[in-house]
Parts: structure tokens; sequence; C-alpha cells
């Protein structure tokens, strides 16, 4: 048994390296609940009347929404607002035309045809009433659980009062989860001033786009960085609670859910030679209020062979942080199947035959629901005839590329990442508290290495203070490596020294490395790059972050494993169609995973008379992983 440790200090008390999603309280029927409802408010003040290479900047702005409204996802929710359609613009017209906001459809799931015939319906005419369209658009939202609204406009409020930098700040204060995204389009000094307030009141973006050409590609990426949350998916499947009662399960990406302290089992038949692999994913949701000595979750992994026979294989993944809103991911790779039965076939954890895996939400935070959605990744690998190439360890290098990078918007979750085409940079914003997925396809003999700089936002003091963090994940969702330290809004990088985070080139044979690391870089198929920017230390600004991801993806493609077996479906089942967008897009197998520990320093921020004390606080908050096999 290997063991490897990191220890990093993060300047600020409780903030820790863990995964902040926002996601939904419980397993439900509709993926609509586990996106963030938003509201598009679009200007149609006289003004937008004014020419533009696509006709009208009106025109320009209608043809951007639809292009969000067509590449959003099914089951976002998404409403539209828009002022100045009712009245014309004259003095005498004022009054009117200063209360005139309409919510033309509510955020609900998203109806494409709708939602593109109420864009073209708009006519510019009126004032510029910002500051009530915010208002209403917020009021229209639902009550409680994450939000978004992304308002375009071409000028300044012409209806003040109210303020609309005031009426943003008045809904941060009254603790509505309301993120405020603005896009100035063509827009003066004093526009993008007063624009750039409302968003960095709320913690939102602000983005500047010169020409409807500019709009068309800003606005669908603000707006889905708005959508972006934690989806759960997966193949309907329960588990049960005794290995009796186990449901089979094939190779595949499902979808159950599991209570407090409660035990899953799930049933697989693994043939005489595979080896099988067994990945559990849950997520946690943001909770106020909860101490950080009471704020971990653990989830355990064990397998049982015939007749319910313990095998004496377990791993055990705990997280810090929960309330945060943490994705906690255990895997199991299991041998058994590979070895020879003994003592005339009495041993019956060896050879082929159905097994059983369990998961257990074994420790409990405070705060935390009754029941969470958990996802399952299963995979059967048959033995080789012909591994392929030897193992290797040497691991990518990393050639830094120049530019601003070109931009991207990262997912909330693995089944949702966004695809980085290969070697490059890549720009992003965050703001406090998201947690972003890209991921990267890696084939037999390809490696990949990467560095992510996090650009100054100009915000200073403790309440800019947060955690960042990144972590590489292999196509199983099992975490290879990663890196936190503290951003006080200056400029910072992951990994803040040595090499960049890498893999060495992807080979069947590097499962028995002796580097626990490369043993997990046994499978070709997606890898997945996490990016996250913590919880601000004390409420502040909530100033977002421009992030920057420098990527690498070199070696030539090489011939994959001779399997003694055929894989139709694929050994995830990601061939086979599932209802489900599957995690795992590889048709190969899993790396074998090692026991790892990996303890977490805090550093807490006191301030004394105006002065700011460095306290160094030592906890054992592990990300604890654990083995014992028979």
């Amino acid at each position: 048994m290997s063991i490897y440790s990191k220890l990093t200090a993060v300047i600020a008390a409780g903030v820790v390296a863990c995964v902040p999603v926002a996601l939904p309280t419980a397993a439900q029927a509709d993926d609509a609940a586990q996106y963030a409802p938003t509201m598009l408010i679009l200007d149609a003040s006289g003004s937008m009347q004014r020419p533009d290479p696509a006709g009208t900047m009106m025109d320009a702005a209608k043809h951007a929404v639809r292009t969000f409204v067509e590449s959003a996802p099914a089951a976002a929710k998404v409403g539209l607002t828009t002022y100045g359609t009712g009245t014309g613009n004259t003095e005498a017209e004022k009054a009117a035309g200063c209360r005139d906001v309409r919510v033309l459809r509510p955020p609900d799931t998203i109806d494409r045809s709708a939602l593109i015939s109420a864009v073209d319906g708009i006519e510019p005419r009126g004032w510029t009433p910002m500051g009530a369209a915010l208002r209403e658009a917020a009021q229209a939202l639902p009550k409680s659980g994450p939000r978004s609204i992304v308002l375009v406009s071409d000028g300044d409020d012409t209806c003040s009062p109210p303020d609309p930098c005031d009426v943003a700040r008045e809904l941060k204060q009254q603790g509505l989860d309301l993120v405020v995204h603005t896009i100035g389009f063509a827009v003066d000094d004093k526009a993008r001033a007063q624009l750039r307030c409302m968003a960095e009141s709320t913690g939102g973006t602000y983005n500047d786009a010169v020409d409807g050409t500019a709009l068309k590609d800003i606005l669908p990426r603000v707006s889905t960085a708005a959508l972006r949350n934690y989806r759960a998916s997966g193949t309907p499947i329960t588990g049960a609670g005794n290995y009796a009662s186990a449901p089979v399960a094939g190779a595949g990406h499902y979808l159950d859910t599991i209570g407090q302290e409660e035990t899953r089992y799930y049933a697989v038949d693994v043939p005489a030679g595979a080896t099988a692999y067994f990945t559990g994913i849950v997520s946690f949701p943001r909770v106020s209020g909860v101490s950080v000595t009471d704020d971990f979750n653990t989830l355990q992994s064990r397998v049982y062979g015939r007749d319910g026979e313990d095998c004496l294989s377990f791993e055990t993944d705990q997280a810090t942080r929960s309330s945060d809103g943490v994705a906690l991911t255990v895997t199991q790779t299991w041998d058994g199947a590979t070895k020879q039965r003994t003592g005339g076939g009495s041993d019956k954890c060896k050879g082929d035959g159905r097994y059983y895996f369990t998961l257990t939400w074994d420790r409990v935070s405070d705060g935390v629901p009754p029941r969470l959605p958990l996802e399952l990744i299963i995979g059967v690998e048959p033995g080789v005839t012909d591994p392929g190439p030897a193992g290797v360890t040497t691991k990518t290098t990393l050639v830094e590329s120049s530019g601003p990078g070109t931009p991207v918007t990262g997912a909330g979750s693995f089944t949702e990442a966004v695809t980085l085409d290969g070697s490059g940079r890549y720009a992003d914003t965050l703001r406090p508290g998201e947690y972003v997925f890209y991921r990267v396809r890696l084939g037999w003999g390809q490696g990949l290495a990467y560095r992510v700089h996090f650009e100054d936002n100009g915000g200073r003091g403790v309440d800019v203070i947060s955690n960042i963090a990144t972590t590489l994940y292999s196509p199983l969702a099992e975490e290879i490596d990663s890196d936190t330290t503290a951003y006080t809004g200056r400029a910072g990088v992951l990994p803040t020294s040595g090499p960049a985070i890498a893999t060495a080139p992807i080979r069947y044979a590097n499962r028995d490395a002796n580097d626990s690391e490369v043993r997990k870089q046994s499978v070709a198929g997606w890898y997945y790059i996490a990016v996250k920017l913590g919880s601000t230390f004390t409420e502040g600004a909530a100033t977002p972050v421009p992030m920057r991801l420098d990527l690498t993806v070199a070696g030539n493609p090489e011939p994959g494993p001779a399997y003694s077996a055929g894989t139709t479906g694929g050994i995830f089942g990601e061939d086979a169609g599932p209802s489900g967008k599957p995690i795992v897009h590889s048709a190969d197998s899993a790396g074998e995973d090692s026991s790892a520990t990996k303890w977490i320093a805090l550093a807490a921020v006191g301030v004394v008379g105006g002065a700011v004390l460095a306290a160094i606080i030592g906890f054992a908050l592990a990300r604890r992983r654990s083995r014992s096999s028979r």
C-alpha cells in the first residue's frame, strides 16, 4: 500500500479544497429544477434603433438572443423581460415610459418557439427604466434557490430613481441568492460604470459588446454561465438494503438516491478474467451557518462475493466544508474475477460470478437533506490478450500559449462538462462559489498538462479572500491530482509551484506502475478538469474573477489493448445509447486505485485594530481514501 500526502496552507478560515456546486436537495424527475432559473432583460429603448452591421442594434440583439435560445439546455428555465416597447421617448411620455416594463415570458422550462416569437415581436421605442426592470425580473423569479438575471443594454438608466445599482444592492442585502450579469452593447463610460456596478454588487459579471457580432458571441456564453449548475443524471436504478435484493446492473451510468447513513447494494455479473469498476458520486447542496467542525461527509464503497461474502475490499472518500457544495466521488476497482478459485472453488471472492458493490453515506454533516441524488458508473472490462505498449510514468510537459485565449463557459457538472479542443489557451470568468468542469479527450498514447491562471479582479481585503482549487479526474470521475491555495484579489496560479498538473501518455499497462497517480491513467477517454473559485471569507462585493487555462495535449496515437472478448456497447455502456448522458465516454477500462490521504491545513485571517493577523490552524480535514484488499 502506498500513501502520499499534500499539505497546503490556505489563507481563510474554513475555506478548503472542495467542489462548490449548487444542486437540488433531492433527485427529481424534472431535470429543469437542476438549472438556475434565469431571466433575460432586453433593452428596447429608442436608442436600440441605431444602426449596426446586422441592421439595427435591436436586430443584432434579437439575433444574439435567438442564438442562445437555440443552444440552451432543454431543461433550462429561461424567462424574458423587456422595457421601452409601450411608449415613445419624448419628455411627455417619460412618466409612462419609466413604468414600461413587461415580463414577456416567465422563467419556466424553456419553450424555444415561444421565446423566439416573443423576441421577434419587440419593437424599440421608449425610455430605459433599468432599475424598475431589475425589480420586476427579480419578482418573477422563484423566491428561493439560485437565480440569475442577464441584462443587455445600450446605455444607462434614463428613469432613476430607482438607481439600478441601488436596486442590485437591495436585492443582495435581502439575502436573495440572485446574481445579475450585465452586457454593455456599444456603451459609453457612464453606462459601462452603471452596468458594471449592477453586476459586481451581486457577484455577477460584466462584458462589453462593441457591436452585434460581439454580442452574438458574448450573450450565449454569459447566459449559459448563469444557468450552470450541478446536474445529476443517468438511467434510473433503485439500490437495495441487502445483497439478496440488489438490482443487477450492467455497464452504464445510473441515477439513484441515497439517505443519511444508508447503505445501497448493487449486483454486477463479472465474467472470468474480467475487471469490474464502480464509482459513486454524491453532490451536497450549499448550506449556510454550518460549523467547520461539523461540516464533513464520507462515502464508503465495499465489495461482496457470492452469498454476500465480505471480500475485504473497501474505499472511503471524505469531503470537508460540504456546505460549500461538494461533489464527492469514490471509486472501486475489483479484480477478483481475474483470480483462480482455490480450495475446490470455495473462495467466494475469486473467479467469475455475481459480485455486490455497496455505497454508504457514512458520515453526515449538519444541515444536509435526508436524501440526495447518487450517480453510479459501472464498467466491466474483459481480460486482455495483448496489453499494448509498456507503461510509462514520464509526464506531459506544458507549453503555455499566449494571447487572451478562446472564450469558453465551463459547466457545473461532469455530465455537462465543456470540451476543450486540444492544446491552447482558454478563457472563462468565475464568480465566488462556482466550480466548473471542462473535459479533454485523450486517446491511447496521448497525455495532457495544464495550468490555471486567476487574474487580478481589483478587490482587496478579507471580503475578497477565497479558496481557489483545480482537480484533474479520470474518465471514471476518480481524482488524479489537485492543487489549492488562497485568492486575495491579486493574480494567482495553480499549481502554485513546480510543474503543471499533468498525465503520462495513456497506456493500459500504466495500471501496474509504482506511481499511484499514473495507475489511474490507464484508460483512454474523457479526462475532466475542474476549476474552483470558492465563496469569499466574508460577505463583500463578490467580484467575479477572469480565469485562463493553458492546456497542452501531446503524444502520438497508439493502438490500445487487445481484449479476450468483445466489448459490445462499450466497457462502461457508453455505446449502448442509455437515456441519460454518460459521464464515461471511453470504450476502455479504468486504472487501479491506491490508498491516498490528503491533509489540508487552513490559515485563518483575524482582523485586529485594522491589522490583518494570520493565524495558522492545522486540521485533519482530509479527503481520505483507504483500501484494504483480500
